[in-house]
């Protein structure tokens, strides 16, 4: 698959997030060979109402659908309660998407099958107006931080057999739910206690180098954030960026904040985005990652996110907060699945916490 040309604009203001993929498209990933006999898992698609969601500006439902995968046991043993894991998908693409291009059921029954213990895996869709929510806190998008850290847990702890224990809880998320997973595991370890960040976009701070006037007409000439499916990917990805870290209420119709106006950069915008990149931030929160039980961040060695992964290793290490950094051969996405079979299941198998503690 060819990888598309994305305009300048959006790889200087912002991200080298769902490299290879298209618009709306769904990439074709190898899936690794099945396990004969492996024993099934139950695969429930719900719909959460996300408190935290309600009333976003851009008028995105605040009841999202969620992906459930429950281990073999799950039906048989009704006593037994079982960790969960968390997984964020990337940017332009959603839960059910995702978890395509990874191949779930099959990676996890797999998993499975060659000696992890049994957990509960869900798969929340956080996809936007702008094809992503950045899972950041924003009164233009919704609150998806607090949705993921409080809304979705209690939920799913209230609806399933669950260890409600942040030592019993995973997560992990993929290039922009690599970020998510990146600034929601910094700021909630009382949540979470294990922690894995596949091909993080967005670590580092961007800059509004390249935002082409062209670009800046096509926003002018929308009436409301649905017109940003008339844009290119590179287009939305500028908007997705405004409006989950540059939010304005008082801005329509898009209630948000670009990085030029009027042909000048704005060094308040600027430095709303720069606030919200991990790499910016992570000092202030070695603390609480020093409370995660491990700490795992891959990316394939031919993907251009994998000089600011080795940055936020770099970071870890230099407060020396354990950590397992790999740059495997691959590119954003060919290993994705792969890598969620045979390190990212057993990774929360060995690291979580599987009875409940007194």
């Amino acid at each position: 698959m060819m990888k598309p040309r994305y305009p300048a604009h959006a790889l200087g203001a912002l991200l080298l997030m769902s490299m290879a993929m298209p618009v709306g498209a769904q990439v074709a990933t190898q899936a690794p060979a099945p396990v004969a006999n492996a024993a099934p898992t139950r695969v429930e698609h719900i719909i959460v109402h996300g408190k935290a969601l309600e009333g976003a500006l851009e008028g995105d439902s605040a009841d999202r659908e969620v992906i459930v995968v429950l281990p073999p046991g799950y039906d048989r043993s009704r006593s037994r309660r079982y960790p969960v894991v968390y997984a964020l998908h990337g940017y332009s693409i959603g839960a059910a998407q995702w978890t395509n291009e990874i191949h779930v059921p099959q990676v996890i029954e797999t998993a499975f099958a060659k000696g992890a213990r049994d957990m509960i895996f869900v798969f929340p869709d956080s996809k936007t107006a702008h094809n992503g929510s950045m899972y950041a806190g924003s009164p233009t998008t919704g609150d998806y931080e607090t949705f993921i850290a409080h809304d979705l847990v209690a939920w799913v702890d209230a609806h399933y057999r669950t260890l409600p224990d942040r030592r019993s809880r995973g997560l992990i998320g993929h290039s922009m739910g690599g970020y998510g997973a990146s600034r929601i595991g910094m700021k909630h370890p009382d949540v979470f206690g294990a922690l894995y960040l596949m091909s993080p976009c967005c670590l580092s701070a961007r800059t509004s180098a390249g935002l082409t006037p062209e670009a800046l007409a096509a926003y002018a000439a929308m009436t409301s954030p649905a017109d940003s499916a008339r844009l290119d990917w590179g287009q939305r990805t500028t908007l997705a960026a405004a409006a989950a870290w540059s939010p304005n209420p008082k801005n329509p119709p898009l209630y948000l904040d670009l990085p030029v106006k009027d042909g000048q950069p704005q060094s308040d915008v600027l430095a709303k985005w720069a606030a919200n990149a991990p790499l910016s931030f992570v000092d202030q929160y070695i603390g609480n990652l020093r409370r995660y039980a491990a700490i795992s961040i891959d990316v394939g060695d031919q993907d251009g996110l994998k000089v600011d992964a080795g940055k936020l290793h770099d970071v870890l290490d230099s407060y020396q907060v354990p950590n397992h950094f790999e740059i495997y051969p691959g590119t954003h996405t060919s290993r994705v699945a792969f890598r969620f079979q045979d390190q990212v299941v057993p990774f929360f198998s060995q690291h979580l916490i599987f009875e409940a503690r007194k």
